[in-house]
């Protein structure tokens, strides 16, 4: 069902090696559903009744799995069918594999778009850009299932890279994107120094140089990009914290912690905050925000749609640095 392992070894002049050949045989994904299905219900009886088959027919399913795993995948506790540390162990790639076997189904007998779409989201972009291009996407593709995934722009970039995530709203990498990948900026923001209302110097270079420093994390990739900034222009803040989230910056700030450089991201802001935003000399120091996806997923197509009605309803409108926000 799975796949036909055959070895043997082979002299050579230093000895033996082992070769080994694998030749897929095929696969019925119809069996790991019924797998997964015993194990969600807990009884064979009733996932025989949600699958509209016999529980003898269920029962030779998870026996052919089982063969063909070479370990029990079931045990029986009481009246209650429950996976063993096996069955537990191939539980979430089983479901995995049945989704994407799943959408290339639908891709390959519609032309409407289906399937699930797993996208990672920033958290400043949650309520905002992507919020705003949800809407439409949802009402557009009905038959698409959206699945969000928050993360920190690092974090999602690695979730991409090892295909736990199909797209990612994120910062623009501080390095090559690789060809493999597609990148559309959706928008540009501005850093500003952001100080709270009450503080009376004005000029945002001087600013950085004297306050107490809430400086963002530079695990993430606007928090290296503030690095390099400031390295470059020869400032040495008086670093006093180091975080992930700029919505608790600039809440620490409203409360008088300390100064900060952060990118002027699109709204909503935490309420009720008593802020002044300096613009810097260099008006070109921005955060581009985009999708990143990757162009060998066989969601590529969800992912292209979902940019391309981005681009229509949250596209390039960067924000002006304003003097004051409340």
């Amino acid at each position: 069902m799975w796949f036909d392992i055959a070895g043997w070894w082979k002299p050579t002049k230093g000895g033996y090696y082992y070769l080994q050949t694998i030749g897929f045989v095929g696969m019925d994904t119809r069996f790991l559903q019924s797998l997964v299905t015993v194990i969600e219900c807990g009884s064979i009886a009733e996932a025989a009744r949600r699958l509209n088959l016999t529980p003898a027919g269920v029962t030779q399913r998870i026996r052919t799995l089982e063969t063909d795993f070479g370990a029990r995948l079931l045990s029986r506790s009481g009246r209650v069918m429950q996976p063993t540390p096996a069955g537990t162990a191939i539980l979430e790639r089983a479901r995995s594999l049945i989704n994407e076997v799943q959408d290339l189904k639908a891709i390959a007998s519609s032309d409407e778009l289906s399937g699930e779409l797993r996208i990672g989201v920033m958290q400043t972009s949650l309520s905002g850009l992507f919020a705003g291009a949800l809407i439409p996407f949802t009402r557009t593709y009905p038959r698409v299932d959206v699945r969000i995934v928050r993360g920190t722009s690092s974090g999602l970039y690695e979730k991409l890279m090892g295909g736990e995530i199909d797209a990612a709203i994120t910062s623009q990498p501080p390095f090559a994107i690789p060809k493999t990948c597609e990148w559309h900026v959706l928008r540009e923001e501005p850093f500003v120094v952001l100080t709270s209302a009450s503080l009376k110097l004005r000029d945002a270079h001087a600013v950085l140089a004297s306050e107490p420093f809430i400086r963002l994390d530079r695990s993430v990739f606007a928090g290296r990009l503030i690095d390099d900034y400031l390295r470059k222009v020869g400032i040495r803040p008086k670093d006093r914290y180091e975080l992930d989230g700029l919505e608790l910056i600039a809440v620490m700030v409203d409360r008088g912690l300390g100064v900060s450089l952060l990118p002027d991201w699109a709204p909503p802001w935490p309420e009720g905050l008593s802020l002044r935003k300096l613009a810097l000399p260099d008006r070109s120091f921005v955060r581009r925000t985009g999708l990143l996806w990757n162009r060998a997923s066989h969601r590529t197509r969800l992912a292209q749609a979902f940019y391309e009605l981005a681009e229509v309803t949250v596209g390039l409108k960067a924000p002006k640095a304003r003097s004051r926000a409340r």
